[in-house]
């Protein structure tokens, strides 16, 4: 019987995956579990409450800083932060030219996603700045200089060359700003806040002006502010307002001297010490309506909406003088001896 042949030596079977490759795997096995190491890492620090040494803390970054200035900055506010958290969160991200400048507050709580979203979002730190019916321009440069929270640039400046900055070097400054409250982030400019006011007068004044009832003698929105002013000065209640603008009104269709108290006030300046005199009404100023006809030439103080409102619809009446009653509100009359004995009944105490 012939010997059979020997069997033939099994297949070598291919190896699923040769040295190099099989490197690479554990080198990219090894990478993604790093990767999700630090991941696990970020947002485990990302969620954890930041230490602060009080209930709230406030810092303020400057404009123009980069990335790594603002967490530096942020670190030395006593934010209990270290910058290259704040870096690598931010990178991570993909928001690092993102964070703005500003004033901003943070409580007890926040977390470094929290602080990355509220610079991100520009969530300033707001204060607020109220502006009132009535005041002058002077009283309002005061209040401005006296704010805390704001950055001052216009202290040093002459009112003629705030009106320049603002874009109006042809107006006047008095009576130039809406009365309101206005609310900014901490370190605004103080000339930012003007001219957000002013603004706003030139709007209400011109809605009002385009809105004005037919044949008033007025010539223009300018000189509808400067009556809106002093009906402001010269109202005290709300009721009397549109009454004592048809008295202003009326008079100037006839070219009567206004004769307001305020505006003579006002053109007496510093040299006025609160008790107004019959020589006062007699010296003779820009401003006195007592020796000139028509309007003065600029506003006396800051309307609001109301006075307004009223200068370009005064009330439907023929009345040409009002007096105080003593009470905040006022008696009108149409003619000279009404209003003389009005006066004689509300300030002389019925006395001649």
């Amino acid at each position: 019987m012939a010997a059979l042949p020997p069997n033939p030596p099994p297949a070598q079977q291919p190896d699923g995956c040769s040295g190099p490759m099989r490197k690479t795997f554990r080198l990219l096995l090894a990478f993604a579990f790093l990767t999700l190491i630090l991941v696990a890492a970020a947002a485990y620090v990302a969620l954890l409450p930041i230490s602060l040494p009080r209930e709230q803390v406030e810092f303020t970054l400057t404009p123009g800083s980069s990335l790594r200035a603002a967490a530096r900055e942020i670190a030395a506010s006593d934010v209990g932060i270290e910058p290259w958290v704040l870096i690598a969160l931010a990178r991570l991200m993909g928001v690092e030219a993102s964070i703005k400048a500003g004033s901003y507050q943070i409580s007890r709580g926040t977390t470094p996603l929290d602080l990355l979203r509220k610079l991100t979002r520009g969530d300033f730190t707001q204060a607020e700045l109220a502006f009132i019916e009535g005041w002058t321009f002077r009283q309002m440069r005061q209040r401005l200089d006296a704010h805390p929270d704001l950055r001052h640039e216009t202290s040093a400046l002459p009112d003629g060359e705030i009106m320049r900055l603002l874009g109006a070097p042809e107006l006047a400054a008095e009576g130039a700003f809406f009365p309101d409250t206005y609310l900014f982030a901490k370190r605004s400019s103080d000339l930012e806040l003007l001219a957000r006011a002013h603004r706003a007068m030139q709007r209400h004044l011109q809605q009002q002006w385009q809105a004005r009832a037919d044949g008033l003698p007025l010539r223009d929105a300018q000189q509808a502010l400067i009556l809106a002013s002093i009906i402001e000065k010269e109202t005290g209640r709300d009721q009397d307002r549109s009454q004592v603008a048809a008295v202003f009104i009326n008079r100037l269709r006839l070219g009567m001297p206004l004769q307001t108290d305020p505006t003579v006030i006002y053109g007496l300046g510093d040299g006025f010490d609160g008790n107004l005199r019959k020589r006062d009404l007699l010296a003779d100023t820009p401003y006195n309506t007592y020796t000139r006809r028509g309007l003065p030439p600029t506003p006396i103080a800051m309307p609001g909406l109301a006075s307004l409102q009223a200068a370009l619809h005064p009330a439907a009446s023929d009345a040409l003088y009002f007096v105080s009653r003593g009470d905040g509100s006022s008696h009108f009359s149409r003619t000279l001896a009404e209003h003389n004995q009005a006066v004689l009944r509300f300030q002389r105490g019925g006395r001649p």
